[in-house]
């Protein structure tokens, strides 16, 4: 364990996904809250390292698994955004044909289906935690998931997560989940999830 990880530079600037997600919560979603579990995770790393007993590494173990799991998630959440196409400024909320689409609509029936789907299990989640499109390893299948706090989806390959602790949405939407859930989509970086959804299908697994 190299106790060495740092914050990944987001790939747009901070205000570049408004309206619908603003500067003021990317900046402290990226500086703030994903530092903190960059810090922590590099921490217990080095203990982890030092540890010369079962009984320390142990301890450990829930410190390793919050913080590897939120700098694993937020790093792919920073890549799965993008500016939205409905305001001019780039490639958000657009899903092209092709495989993804295709998988999408054989398996909900339309993009509409899915993204209702998605929402009510996301929103459902009790307290923190993540919503997910994942690919199914052993059948490739496409499913939703969801995981609870900062737990990373290990069961299926992520194509799509989508951050529902506060700290992702309230400053600008209050405890209004659901309009939260239905905004993020105009900024969903689907070109992304065609390149995670087409390296899944070829075996390959990438964060």
């Amino acid at each position: 364990m190299s106790g060495n990880h740092t914050l990944p530079d987001l790939p747009y600037a901070y205000d570049a996904l408004e309206p619908f997600i603003s500067r003021q919560i990317m900046e402290l979603h990226h500086k703030k809250h994903h530092q903190t579990y960059v810090n922590a995770l590099n921490a217990a790393e080095q203990a982890y390292a030092k540890a010369s007993t079962p009984r320390e590494r142990i301890a450990l173990q829930a410190a390793l698994k919050f913080n590897g799991g939120g700098h694993i998630n937020h790093s792919l959440f920073w890549k799965n955004l993008a500016p939205a196409k409905v305001e001019g400024k780039g490639i958000g909320g657009e899903l092209k044909a092709g495989p993804l689409k295709d998988a999408i609509d054989a398996t909900w029936g339309s993009v509409d289906a899915f993204k209702k789907e998605f929402n009510a299990a996301t929103a459902g989640i009790q307290g923190s935690g993540w919503g997910w499109l994942g690919l199914n390893p052993n059948n490739k299948r496409l499913e939703i998931a969801t995981t609870s706090n900062q737990d990373p989806l290990i069961s299926h390959i992520p194509i799509i997560g989508v951050d529902i602790w506060e700290h992702a949405f309230y400053l600008q939407y209050l405890n209004v989940k659901a309009d939260y859930l239905n905004a993020i989509w105009n900024v969903v970086n689907w070109d992304e999830a065609e390149k995670r959804y087409q390296e899944g299908l070829a075996g390959k697994v990438r964060l």
